[in-house]
């Protein structure tokens, strides 16, 4: 029998980082974003952000492709908020996003930097972020 561990910590941003993800808005969002993904066979494990990214830890089946993952949550996300018109303007994701493969030891390391988004970005912007932790 295989045995597969494949975590990911994946970032994405809100297109042209505009700041749409509130605090009001946000918990909604995160929620909804780990019920669509339960849904579609996918977990994840921990779930933040900031106003305008968010972070995911993600454990991947080995037969998940990363890519489509990513696809699915961020399409189907967006699909969710214009719909229900949770942001004024036309919402939408960069089509890029940013992912690393972390170890099994890094696992609890990665939910704390994840868990403490808020804090961190008082002091660093996303792009300086995107910068050190994708190097």
């Amino acid at each position: 029998m295989s045995k597969v561990n494949l975590w990911i910590h994946v970032v994405w941003l809100t297109k042209l980082r505009k700041p749409y993800i509130t605090k009001e808005f946000k918990w909604k969002l995160y929620e909804h974003i780990r019920n669509n993904a339960e849904e579609k066979g996918v977990h994840i494990d921990f779930i933040n952000g900031s106003e305008d990214h968010i972070h995911c830890l993600i454990n991947l089946k080995p037969t998940q492709s990363l890519s489509r993952v990513i696809q699915l949550l961020k399409g189907e996300s967006s699909k969710w908020i214009n719909d229900n018109k949770f942001i004024k303007e036309y919402f939408e994701w960069q089509h890029e996003y940013y992912a690393s493969s972390i170890s099994k030891s890094e696992v609890q390391k990665v939910r704390n930097y994840i868990k403490n988004q808020e804090l961190h970005h008082r002091e660093i912007s996303t792009g300086s972020e995107i910068r050190d932790v994708f190097k």
